[in-house]
């Protein structure tokens, strides 16, 4: 299967064949949260891409080494170099240590994605953890002669940069575009020109998060942090660098420039990003203001929430829609997702209570090899999740008695579930759901007995408001000779 496997290469624009740098080892870094407050459904995105990928590889049998970096330093209110740390920022005004705004921060970030079934990375760094390094980074920048130093502040100089390479060749941004966009007047700034990102940062009397370094105290610049750390755990050519699509520019961008002057070479052959979710069409996110975090989500504690949703639901609603396209939130799409989760689930459980026969009409060979091509093709998740709903149709047709499968491909059939759906997909059984989905079978079953009596009286008026009543929640009855059978659409 890893000879197969074809992913999207932001740098390339085209989907590639992977191949390992040394297989079969995988190093894989994906630029985690920043802890400075709840994490919202935005996160969940990215978390549940890259561990699908972080699954998928060690499926087919990768050894992976999974960094995900905590910014806890440097990232500052804004991506142009300005203002305060956001950590440091909300240290100030809970008047803790900003240590303390990480911790916290970043355990409800870790009790969150557990929730959602997301494996913790083989190496969690932090920026602040890896001072050293990122300042050995920013001499090593100085001394090849692509940076300066303004007023204790160490910045990369990207005009110099692109007449030797080409500043922009992961965003497709052009240089002269960025001259007109980001001109300032002259004096306003200690940089040469209002492109240049830092890798040093000066830090003012009143900055709290401070090192020292040969260009005086100060803190690393944003960038900084995942070049350095990647090297360290990863070596300075490592496989893929992931993350969200709003970290392409300026993140991914800067970081491409500094990995080139420090080892000579774009280090990385993969950049893969998630796209966003977005609610009525607009990005979600802290800064506009619209974003629902995922404590909401779980309580249904947020306005725009209908109820609340279980983790597996929303790690569902993620995997329904292919990690490059947009994703829109909304309370249908929702419960939709949380409609067709329980009825997968249910065809597990009926799968799962099946009888072989000695006759077969159902090749699950090929059942099973139609999954693998949709995981291959740059993570198909929703094809995949497809096939997983077509393979519903022919558990229900052997419950029924309409189609017959042997041993061998009813093992195979069950394999089928049990990989794609819990260990690649990374769905659950939900303890509180669970126990919900039995009273709910226990109330319909009720109610569908109390339709059998209606029959059997004759009272063909209540048999069939019953039925209908039933369709219109999206419980779909189906009558036997011997008395019925109900699903979830």
């Amino acid at each position: 299967m890893q000879e197969n496997l074809v992913l999207y290469n932001s740098l390339s624009r085209k989907k590639e064949k992977f191949t390992a740098i040394n297989p079969p080892f995988v190093g894989m870094y994906v630029c985690g949260p920043t802890v400075y407050g709840d994490a919202h459904l935005g996160h969940a995105r990215p978390a549940i891409t890259f561990d699908l990928l972080f699954r998928y590889f060690q499926h087919i049998g990768y050894k992976v080494r999974y960094v995900r970096n905590i910014t806890d330093v440097g990232h500052l209110e804004n991506d142009e170099d300005h203002g305060e740390d956001k950590i440091g920022k909300k240290a100030k005004l809970e008047q803790v240590e900003p240590m303390e705004i990480v911790q916290f921060y970043s355990d409800r970030y870790h009790r969150e994605m557990d929730k959602l079934n997301v494996l913790r990375p083989s190496i969690e760094p932090r920026a602040s953890g890896h001072i050293i390094e990122q300042i050995e980074l920013t001499q090593k920048i100085l001394d090849a002669g692509y940076a300066y130093i303004s007023n204790g502040s160490v910045y990369f100089d990207v005009e110099k940069y692109n007449e030797k390479y080409n500043y922009g060749k992961l965003s497709g941004r052009v240089l002269e575009d960025l001259y007109s966009n980001t001109r300032e007047l002259d004096g306003q700034s200690e940089k040469r020109n209002s492109f240049d990102f830092a890798l040093w940062k000066n830090a003012s009397p009143e900055h709290i998060m401070r090192w020292p370094s040969p260009w005086g105290q100060g803190f690393p610049g944003w960038h900084a942090e995942c070049s350095a750390m990647g090297h360290k755990y990863l070596g300075e050519k490592f496989d893929i660098h992931g993350g969200g699509m709003d970290l392409l520019f300026p993140h991914h961008e800067c970081e491409i420039a500094q990995n080139t002057v420090a080892i000579g070479e774009n280090s990385i052959n993969y950049w893969i990003h998630n796209n966003m979710i977005t609610i009525n069409g607009q990005k979600m996110g802290k800064s506009l203001g619209n974003f629902i975090t995922l404590e909401e989500l779980f309580t249904g504690s947020n306005k725009v929430l209908e109820k609340a949703y279980s983790p597996m639901t929303i790690r569902f609603f993620i995997l329904q829609a292919q990690y490059r396209s947009t994703l829109d939130f909304s309370n249908e799409a929702l419960q939709a997702a949380e409609k067709g989760l329980i009825r997968l689930l249910k065809g597990v459980e009926n799968l799962n209570n099946l009888k072989a026969n000695k006759q077969n009409n159902f090749d699950a060979q090929k059942f099973r090899q139609d999954c693998y091509n949709a995981m291959n093709d740059d993570l198909n998740s929703p094809i995949l999740i497809s096939y997983l709903f077509d393979g519903l149709k022919t558990i229900n047709s052997i419950v029924a008695g309409n189609e017959n499968i042997d041993e061998n491909n009813l093992n195979i059939l069950k394999e089928v579930y049990d990989t794609f759906l819990f260990e690649i997909l990374g769905l659950k059984l939900e303890n509180e759901n669970s126990g919900n989905n039995k009273i709910l079978e226990n109330v319909v079953n009720i109610v569908l007995n109390l339709r059998v009596k209606a029959k059997e009286n004759k009272d063909w008026a209540s048999s069939d408001f019953i039925r209908d009543e039933l369709a219109k929640i999206g419980i779909i009855v189906k009558d036997k000779k011997d008395g019925f059978e109900w699903e979830i659409q």
